[in-house]
């Protein structure tokens, strides 16, 4: 059996995890016996198998599961004495189908199959290494205020359906209805019989006061308000909807309230970071993209050999599947989707701030790439330029970069010239 020979672990730990118990087979390195047990999870019972293990095997332990974050590894993590293995759980259910065709699973098992992945193939996968507090922090803040706006989307989402049904106009009458003006026009007006027995005075004022300054703006919308005409006049129509819109307004402000404070320590702690000016200083990146750039790069810069491991790593990097005469290429299925999703948005706020990264979109699309697919063609050649920027600890210049595109000739710059 092929086992670690490089830092060698006194024993081995597959864990299978769920949310009450943790299935776990553990092999000492100098032994062939492997014995399972089962651990619940609670605080207590995790702390005590934990140091029992550590009493019976005292040195370097290796656990291999398949979560990289999750309660039972923050709570591992404590231990100076575990290494921890993250294995995806496709590699894991790969392999068990390999040795279970007919694809039965079972916990102790999965727990086993953990182990002999990491005893057999050790090589194969890296072991966990966190990063300091304030990067980890920041990137649970991001994608956490990410997740908010998720939310956002499908709340209003639901409101624009519900006011379908009764109340249109007012979709009309603003430009977005993720704001606060909106919300509070809704609360205080959520029927288009209750805005239309409103004074113009009132109306006025009420549009003052949220910002809206343009009189042609305001004339226009008070007149739109005096001459709409109701959807319908059935209340079985018109109440239950009126109140799960009320419903759906109360639960925005939650979130809108919700993603300002997110701004606001995001804001806070991603300036003290020594790399946070190689981001910030990124055309179009902004002070919401800009700490997401900066965790998906993360600070240890031995993470990524080069740019192609973290073009693969982002799953914006293609795969090219080839099988006799058929070869196909299709995007990475296995990937962290939230780090993609930051490099293809920051990638389509470039194309009006950057030359060549316009450029480079508008060939991308002439050549009949679909609107997503240039963005992503445009996010890896950014990635390359990024990660050279990272390593180095240097700024990117436009200036400078576009200089280098016209000594190489690019075609990037043929209108340029």
């Amino acid at each position: 059996m092929n086992t670690m020979t490089i830092n060698p672990y006194v024993a081995f730990v597959g864990i299978d995890w769920a949310d009450t118990k943790h299935d776990v087979c553990i092999q000492a390195a100098d032994s062939m016996k492997r014995e399972f047990a089962v651990v619940p999870h609670k605080i207590e019972e995790i702390d005590d198998w934990a140091q029992s293990l550590h009493k019976r095997f005292p040195g370097q332990i290796a656990i291999a599961l398949e979560l990289s974050k999750g309660p039972i590894v923050y709570a591992l993590q404590k231990y100076d004495y575990f290494v921890i293995f993250p294995i995806h759980p496709l590699t894991l259910a790969k392999y068990r189908e390999a040795f279970q065709p007919s694809r039965a699973k079972d916990d102790p098992t999965d727990a086993e199959l953990a182990l002999d992945l990491i005893m057999r193939h050790p090589a194969r996968f890296k072991p966990l290494q966190p990063q300091g507090i304030e990067i980890r922090t920041l990137t649970a803040l991001v994608e956490q205020r990410r997740r908010l706006v998720n939310d956002r989307v499908r709340l209003t989402n639901r409101l624009r359906s519900t006011l379908k049904q009764y109340y249109p106009q007012a979709l009309e009458w603003f430009g977005r209805i993720d704001s606060k003006l909106f919300c509070n026009f809704i609360e205080r007006w959520p029927t288009l019989a209750q805005v239309k027995r409103a004074r113009t005075t009132t109306l006025t004022a009420f549009f003052k006061a949220g910002k809206t300054r343009n009189p042609a703006l305001l004339e226009t919308r008070i007149a739109s308000i005096r001459s709409s005409r109701h959807l319908t006049l059935d209340e079985a129509v018109i109440g239950p909807n009126k109140l799960q819109a009320l419903m759906l307004i109360d639960m925005l402000r939650v979130i809108l309230s919700g993603i300002k404070t997110y701004d606001k320590e995001i804001a806070e702690l991603a300036p003290k970071h020594d790399d946070y000016d190689l981001f910030s200083s990124l055309p179009g990146a902004g002070p919401s993209l800009a700490p997401r750039l900066l965790v998906a790069f993360g600070e240890q810069r031995d993470r990524f050999k080069n740019a192609a491991e973290m073009q693969k790593y982002s799953g914006v990097a293609p795969v090219t599947e080839r099988s006799g005469t058929k070869h196909w290429v299709h995007w990475r299925w296995r990937c962290p989707a939230f780090v993609r999703q930051t490099f293809v948005e920051w990638a389509a706020q470039t194309i009006n701030k950057s030359y060549w990264a316009g450029e480079y979109y508008r060939q991308q699309r002439e050549k009949g790439s679909a609107h997503q697919s240039a963005l992503r063609a445009l996010a890896f050649k950014w990635i390359r330029i990024l990660y050279r920027c990272w390593q180095t600890r240097t700024r990117y210049d436009e200036a400078t970069y576009l200089k280098a595109l016209e000594r190489r000739g690019s075609p990037l710059m043929a209108k340029a010239a």
